[in-house]
């Protein structure tokens, strides 16, 4: 699989050198990806999908540009390069594009990241029913659910990468994952809506399909009865399973792109201390079966562990070739791989019984965050905390603010790392957050 890949690769780049291309990079993937959908007892949507592709990175004359192909045969291919080439050789020229550089390659770890489980290729339609089926019958035992729809969506995915200027590399991964999406009636024409998936390389990493089921209803039965939540200043809990959306904002903008800008609040801030001295990210793509673990990113930059937050203190921004050449940064990375936030010692339970009284974040429920800023205003819904307890739910709530000033703000970290996810984080507690509702 991967040496015929590989040709192909190395094929692309010799036909565009060919071309009159300077240098390039070409990257072949193929993939297969398989969805079953079962609603209300029926059997809704099937899908069997495979596709291939070549993508190129053509360097020409000092200029740049990038193509992409699913028509693979030989003929057509040396039209299609021939055409890129052309193309980039018309463009403005543009002094910081080149290739990456060579000593960029060196010392690419060769640890076995788990990505690959061979049973996936072998899940029939049958299990994939039986799944469904067993999913279903959970989700809808309740008086008051509307409709129910189990999914299950597995598949698998391999490239190769060659470049002119000496890298190769392969990378495969498979996948599988299952849930449900469930909404009951509610008071009057309400109605309350909730769901849960679980999902891993690994088949027999996952709870079992009536435990997701069941998780998923008694998640869309605490939304019943939900009211407006209170405009309040209070203590902020955010669960494990929202946390990574969070984490995402929050590093949206720690990227040479957004530095290089002006569109990034993160700028000149590195080794400064500027959020809790709670909160330790480190970006790590060397995770064993993580979901954005890699040997190489997709410049071909080696992989490597890269603290981002420390205690608090920047120490790294994701930089990559083109923008680090353009702000004057030594390249780190050009996109995030796993992301490992610290944890504490406490369970949700605890974490809650410390904070009494609050609101606990479920859903994010749409928002924004201004990149240069940082000022943020984010939907959501949850519940209250009354008492070190999960009180009633609440919705149609806006938590407004800065998110420097929120992280500054990080008290307590949980135990309770979500695994469903390439943010590894636990649940997170912040002091005096400004609600609005009611």
């Amino acid at each position: 699989m991967s040496v015929d890949l590989i040709g192909q690769a190395e094929q692309a780049v010799a036909l565009t050198k060919a071309a009159g291309a300077n240098e390039v990079t070409a990257t072949i993937t193929q993939s297969r990806d398989v969805t079953f959908e079962y609603r209300d007892g029926a059997l809704e949507n099937v899908k069997d999908t495979t596709s291939q592709g070549l993508a190129i990175q053509v360097y020409a004359a000092g200029r740049y540009s990038s193509h992409q192909t699913t028509d693979l045969h030989p003929d057509r291919l040396k039209n299609f390069v021939a055409e890129a080439v052309a193309i980039t050789r018309a463009l403005e020229p543009d002094e910081f594009r080149k290739i990456t550089p060579e000593e960029l390659f060196q010392n690419r770890p060769d640890v076995d990241l788990d990505l690959v489980d061979p049973t996936v290729a072998e899940i029939s339609r049958e299990q994939r029913l039986a799944w469904c089926v067993a999913i279903d019958a959970v989700a809808r035992d309740h008086d008051k659910v509307i409709s129910a729809t189990a999914g299950v969506y597995d598949g698998s995915s391999q490239s190769a990468s060659v470049s002119s200027n000496g890298f190769s590399g392969t990378e495969r991964s498979t996948y599988c994952w299952y849930g449900s999406e469930i909404t009951l009636r509610d008071q009057g024409d309400r109605r309350a809506e909730d769901s849960f998936y679980v999902g891993g390389q690994h088949i027999a990493s996952l709870p079992a399909a009536t435990t997701v089921a069941a998780t998923a209803l008694q998640r869309v039965l605490s939304r019943l009865n939900s009211v407006k939540g209170p405009t309040i200043k209070t203590t902020m809990v955010v669960d494990a399973a929202m946390a990574g959306s969070l984490i995402g904002r929050l590093l949206g903008p720690a990227t040479a792109w957004r530095v290089q800008q002006g569109q990034s609040y993160w700028t000149d801030l590195i080794g400064e201390k500027a959020f809790s001295d709670k909160l330790t990210i480190v970006d790590d793509p060397l995770i064993r079966r993580g979901f954005a673990s890699r040997h190489y990113d997709s410049e071909g930059i080696s992989a490597k562990v890269l603290p981002i937050v420390e205690a608090g203190v920047i120490r790294n921004l994701y930089v990559d070739t083109y923008y680090g050449r353009k702000a004057g940064m030594t390249p780190t990375t050009g996109s995030a791989s796993n992301r490992r936030v610290g944890s504490g010692e406490k369970s949700l339970a605890e974490l809650l019984a410390d904070v009494g009284n609050g609101v606990y974040v479920t859903s994010w429920l749409g928002g924004n965050a201004d990149s240069t800023t940082g000022d943020f205003s984010l939907g959501i819904r949850g519940h209250m905390i009354e008492n070190g307890q999960i009180a009633g739910p609440v919705g149609e709530m806006n938590v407004t603010g800065n998110l420097r000033d929120l992280f500054s703000r990080l008290e307590i970290l949980g135990n309770d790392i979500y695994p469903y996810s390439a943010t590894l984080s636990p649940s997170l507690v912040f002091a005096d957050v400004d609600f609005s509702g009611a």
